[in-house]
């Protein structure tokens, strides 16, 4: 079956100015995407905006009524002191969200094998009443709650690999048993949340699951934390749907962008992870998966690891001409995947 990429040009018109997160990630994603003859191979999918009803179900309405009227009335501004916003930012973000969406329903509806919503700006820090790192509405918690409340899904899993935590998705789904959300992120690092005993209350007691690692870990201690902790979590879950936050943030290039990020993730890296969770997928939900862009702020180790997880969805091969960071010593973190284990009784 083909694989679905929903993209839209409207994206690029969020306007950061001088900031890590410019329009130039997407332009120059697609770029490479083209030239190296992916472009033109996927099924691009028709990229709607999210009702307001959508939205709703997970932001507060007086919060995006704000963000709407200092977007269109007064040209954007700044929802904190590293997120700015602009005169169609409002647009943007509705696009972004419908973008998850529509991944999420091409998917469930067997369009496509699997779909990326190739989108910005990033969402997961976004809460229900908030903005901030960078994120004004939440599109993969968008998404998510779609698939549950629309589609009618009992159990989602929300994979979320940027190199920072997700918290506005850990607190909009913290109480919400119908998706257990599941991160590998540096810890400590912003914004501070996603420690291990942080695991959810109520009907979603047990479905948060974070894996926060230590600065210095590459490829193969985020595989083994996913191999020995997501895995067995994620086949007691037995999901009906696999979607992915999917932030390249943890590649080691990005560390000249965020000075407090030091992982040494790769492009191939990445490649394997999405292996893993394909496989995943294949082996608990009929192959239903879903992709949704979240953080990665080197343009170039960005566009490569997205050419990266296409390929993979694909069955071929990895290309990663960026190679792996320089003198890296990456630390034992086998006690801590197994402590964490003991947390959700994995033993």
């Amino acid at each position: 079956m083909a694989l679905g990429i929903l993209y839209d040009s409207l994206f690029l018109e969020h306007d950061t100015g001088l900031h890590p997160e410019n329009p130039a990630r997407l332009t120059t994603t697609v770029e490479l995407l083209k030239r190296r003859g992916l472009w033109e191979r996927l099924r691009h999918l028709e990229c709607r905006p999210a009702s307001q009803a959508a939205l709703e179900a997970v932001h507060d309405p007086r919060y995006l009524e704000d963000l709407q009227r200092h977007a269109e009335q007064h040209g954007g501004g700044w929802l904190t002191a590293d997120t700015p916003f602009s005169a169609r930012s409002w647009e943007v973000v509705r696009g972004a969200a419908g973008a998850a969406v529509g991944a999420v329903d091409a998917v469930l509806d067997g369009d496509v094998s699997s779909a990326f919503a190739l989108v910005r700006p990033p969402g997961h820090h976004a809460g229900r009443a908030e903005g901030m790192g960078f994120c004004l509405v939440n599109h993969a918690a968008v998404a998510a709650r779609h698939a549950v409340q629309a589609r009618g899904l009992e159990r989602v899993l929300l994979v979320d690999f940027d190199v920072h935590h997700g918290n506005g998705t850990q607190d909009i789904f913290y109480a919400d048993g119908a998706v257990l959300y599941f991160s590998t992120h540096q810890y400590p690092a912003y914004p501070g949340t996603g420690a291990a005993r942080e695991i959810g209350t109520g009907a979603g007691l047990g479905t948060t699951v974070n894996a926060p690692l230590p600065a210095g870990v590459g490829d193969a201690g985020h595989l083994r934390a996913l191999e020995r902790l997501l895995v067995p979590v994620a086949r007691e879950y037995r999901p009906d749907l696999i979607l992915v936050s999917a932030g390249y943030d943890a590649h080691w290039a990005n560390t000249r962008y965020l000075s407090s990020i030091r992982m040494g993730v790769t492009v191939a890296g990445f490649g394997q992870w999405v292996a893993l969770l394909r496989d995943l997928a294949d082996e608990l939900c009929g192959g239903r998966l879903a992709f949704s862009l979240e953080g990665g702020y080197d343009q170039e180790a960005l566009a490569w690891s997205v050419d990266a997880t296409f390929r993979v969805l694909l069955g071929e091969p990895v290309e990663d001409p960026l190679g792996g960071p320089h003198a890296l010593r990456e630390p034992q973190i086998d006690d801590l995947i197994e402590e964490y284990r003991r947390i959700h009784e994995l033993e």
